[in-house]
Formats: C-alpha cells, sequence, structure tokens
C-alpha cells in the first residue's frame, strides 16, 4: 500500500462539518479550516455559492479519498424565493433582469399544486449559467461573468420531498430534500415562471448531506474559539487534540456502508491491494473494511466481486510508514 506524501502541514484526518457562513466561497471556506488544523490536505464535497450558508462537510487527510461519496448523498435545504423579480443568476448576487407585479391572490394551495405538478419525484432541469458545471473545462459561472452563453443541456434529478413552509406577500419559503446535482435556483427560478412573476433565492442554507444533519455543525466563529491568539509551543499539542476531537472519523463520509470485519490474514491482503474471499454481502455491494481487533482500524472501501472482497481505496496511517 502506499505511503503517504510528505508535504507541508500535519497528518490529521477526519470530516469537519461546517456551517458556512455567508459571503464567502466555499474554498475559502475550506482553506480557512484547513489553516486552523494545520493539515496537510483536505477538500470539501460539494460547493455552497458565496450567498448560501449551511452544512460543507470538509474532508482532511485520509478522509478526502471518500469525498465522492458524499458528493453523490442526497442534500436536504431550507431556501426563500423573492417573488417578483429575476435576476441573471436566479440569487440575490445577480443583477435584476426583470421586476414583475406579485398576483394579488396567490394562495398556498396554488403553489403546494404548482409543486406537487411541476417538482416532485424525478424532473429535468436546465442548471444556471451561473453554476459550477463546466464547459470545456472552464466553469460556466466564469462564462457568465464574460457574458459568453453556452448550451446548458436539461439534467434529470429527483425530488423525494418539496414543502411549501411559509407565504408572505412577496416571498415565499421551502424547504427542498433532493438528489445529487440539484439546483434550488433552478426550482425557485422555474417556480416564478409558473406564477407569472419570476423569483430569485434570496436565502439558502443547506441543512443535511448524506448522513450529516445540521446539529452536527459548527461554525468558523466557534471554530476559532478553539485556538487561542498567541499560543505558545507547548500549548499546541493541546490544542491540535481538541480539535481533533472535533472531528469525525475519515469512514464517517461512508457511514452508509455495510462493515465487515477481517482477521489479521485477510487484512494484510487486502492493504496489499489484494482480494479476499467472502459469503455475505452481494455482488457489486460496496462495503468498509474493519480490522478484527479490540480497536477496530478502519482499512478503507471494498467492492464485491465474485463473492470477494476487491480494494477500492484503501487508507494510509503513520503505522503504514
Amino acid at each position: 500500500m502506499g505511503r503517504r506524501r510528505k508535504s507541508r502541514g500535519r497528518a490529521v484526518d477526519g470530516v469537519f462539518l461546517l456551517n458556512k457562513p455567508p459571503g464567502i466561497s466555499s474554498n475559502s471556506a475550506l482553506q480557512q479550516v484547513r489553516r486552523i488544523y494545520g493539515a496537510a490536505k483536505a477538500g470539501h464535497t460539494g460547493a455552497l455559492d458565496p450567498l448560501a450558508t449551511g452544512m460543507l462537510p470538509i474532508c482532511l487527510g485520509e478522509a478526502t479519498k471518500f469525498s465522492q461519496h458524499l458528493l453523490d448523498s442526497d442534500k436536504r435545504y431550507i431556501t426563500t424565493a423573492k417573488l417578483g423579480i429575476r435576476t441573471d443568476s436566479s440569487d440575490a448576487d445577480g443583477e435584476i433582469v426583470e421586476q414583475k407585479p406579485v398576483p394579488d391572490n396567490l394562495s398556498r394551495a396554488q403553489i403546494e399544486a404548482l409543486l406537487i405538478e411541476h417538482f416532485s419525484g424525478q424532473i429535468e432541469q436546465v442548471p444556471s449559467m451561473f453554476s459550477a458545471l463546466k464547459h470545456q473545462g472552464q466553469p460556466l459561472y466564469k462564462l457568465a461573468r464574460k457574458g459568453i452563453q453556452v448550451e446548458v443541456k436539461p439534467r434529470q434529478v429527483t425530488i423525494h420531498e418539496i414543502r411549501l413552509t411559509d407565504l408572505r406577500e412577496d416571498e415565499l419559503d421551502l424547504e427542498v430534500f433532493c438528489s445529487k446535482g440539484t439546483y434550488i435556483r433552478s426550482i425557485v427560478e422555474d417556480l416564478g415562471h409558473l406564477l407569472g412573476c419570476g423569483a430569485h433565492v434570496s436565502m439558502l442554507h443547506r441543512l443535511d448531506v448524506g448522513e450529516f444533519k445540521s446539529e452536527q455543525m459548527m461554525s468558523l466563529d466557534e471554530l476559532r474559539e478553539k485556538v487561542p491568539e498567541n499560543a505558545g509551543e507547548s500549548e499546541q499539542k493541546g490544542i491540535q487534540t481538541e480539535l481533533d476531537k472535533l472531528l469525525l472519523p475519515a469512514w464517517a463520509a461512508v457511514a452508509d456502508l455495510p462493515a465487515a470485519s477481517l482477521d489479521q490474514k485477510q487484512s494484510d491482503l487486502i492493504l496489499h491491494g489484494q482480494s479476499v474471499v467472502q459469503d455475505s454481502y452481494p455482488e457489486g455491494s460496496m462495503v468498509r473494511l474493519f480490522t478484527a481487533a479490540e480497536t477496530p482500524r478502519f482499512l478503507g472501501v471494498a467492492e464485491v466481486v465474485e463473492q470477494r472482497f476487491k480494494p477500492k481505496r484503501l487508507v494510509c496511517t503513520e503505522d503504514d510508514q
């Protein structure tokens, strides 16, 4: 099995659930968490726009190997739609492109009927030109800011649940539980079109990502409070220990996968990239692998192929160096 590459920062592994503040990019938030932890390696799982807040899982060290699993997870959002105003980005950070009066007779029943008919189950939506999707290697939002328009093909997404939680004169609140790749801005834009007045996102907050729930999040300010200013070298180790206690384990990103224990011989084979026989898990399934020890050690993720565990993603630790 490969060893850790030497790089700046320390080898710390785990998942930090950040409650991203408004006004900064996901990458900026990632870098701030990375600096606080002094981590050699970090990555986030699913960008949030600067306007958006909420759940941004930050994977550190070996946890980055499983970030794709979180990208593929279902998400839950709450959002506020401002009626009567369309913007070029479909959110409050964009330029106003159209204003129309909001119908006087809008009712909850009317909106709920539209949500059921047009935004429930499998739907097709056209992502915004201000999304992070790429066209010939360039993010669409960069092209849009240059005034370059390209064809964006519709994509199929799944809306597991969508609820109208409040309706005011020119605003409405929604809660949306959806599959990966769903653009809440597109839902709001399309709903505004159906209502005949246009709409844009004025607030967007991500509550959940996969198995991670909103009550587990911590803000940047709360994290910074854990790091006293001008801490001496003698204090640094204790601070790092306390910070590391805030992390979920590296396998938390794949916590929804079943877990299997391997004896010493099987573990050694897996760690050398070889498959081992199993007879408990269905063909094609993905499984978390642990050593069968008093304190189990996470080895990585394997796929079941022809009744064998075939290693897919293995983790490195200091013990492997």
